[in-house]
């Protein structure tokens, strides 16, 4: 029987030398979501006001039942991109965290690109584990939590949006016809911050369910509903908001950013230069 071999993540230990050379490992799934997080807000933001223009006559008046579903309709769609994105960015940040019990661990067959010894391992790159994922698995591979990323999205984008438009509403200036750049902005984070905070335990089920590597002690989950009970039995209810913190600080200025370029209409300048 073989005996795989450690590879422990970067800084995993006190005595890591901090003056060494950069590693991209540090920052593991950067490249995902600098690839891919555009499109994906592009997505939301785009398919929301599709939504509001389709259910409210301008789009502008304030209808909350409407904002709710226009916001729906957006977390729908937005997972086409999502799903894929952190379905990579996760394996990716969770590459070599498999615990060692003494050398009896052995790496799971479907995840190979993570085996290595320490002195040869490197990092996966997210086009390595997108092919391993559509070899083995299929499309299905890339769209594992299709369900539980729903389950968070869609609620997210229900309690933002219509959080958001009624933030910015407050700034509304008469003379430029919208709010200014630090109005919408701080609506942004905000309103980010408040929905990444309320659905922070539908990420933590999300995240348990896309992470393919266990070690000796993890559970694997055979759904949403497996993966609650196990959480809320073996860690307690306060497991759910793990990270809830960290979430608000993260979604807080990409939404606030996003969606102050969005209002001051960068995009529109943009496109006019390719007419």
């Amino acid at each position: 029987m073989s005996t795989a071999k450690l590879v422990f993540p970067p800084l995993s230990s006190p005595n890591t030398n901090i003056s060494a050379p950069a590693d991209p490992c540090l920052i593991p799934g950067a490249a995902v979501n600098l690839t891919l997080v555009t499109p994906e807000k592009a997505i939301k933001l785009a398919a929301n006001d599709f939504f509001r223009q389709l259910l409210m006559e301008d789009g502008m008046q304030r209808n909350l039942k409407m904002e709710m579903l226009a916001g729906c309709g957006a977390g729908m769609c937005q997972v086409v991109v999502t799903c894929p994105m952190e379905m990579l960015k996760i394996q990716l940040q969770d590459a070599g965290r498999l615990v060692h019990h003494h050398g009896s661990a052995s790496a799971p067959a479907s995840r190979s690109y993570t085996i290595g010894s320490a002195s040869t391992h490197k990092c996966p790159s997210a086009t390595v584990i997108a092919w391993e994922l559509l070899r083995t698995q299929g499309l299905a591979g890339l769209y594992k939590g299709l369900g539980a990323t729903l389950l968070r999205d869609i609620p997210f984008s229900i309690i933002y949006f219509p959080l958001f438009a009624n933030l910015n509403n407050l700034g509304f200036n008469e003379l430029t016809g919208k709010a200014s750049f630090v109005h919408s902005f701080m609506s942004g984070c905000v309103a980010g911050s408040i929905a990444a905070v309320i659905v922070t335990p539908l990420d933590v089920l999300k995240t348990r369910i896309q992470t393919l590597k266990k070690g000796l002690v993890e559970d694997n989950y055979s759904g949403i509903t497996d993966c609650a009970r196990k959480l809320w039995i073996q860690e307690g209810p306060s497991a759910f908001m793990k990270g809830a913190g960290c979430r608000a600080l993260v979604i807080a200025p990409l939404f606030g950013i996003a969606q102050g370029v969005y209002f001051i209409g960068i995009g529109e300048h943009i496109l006019k230069c390719f007419e």
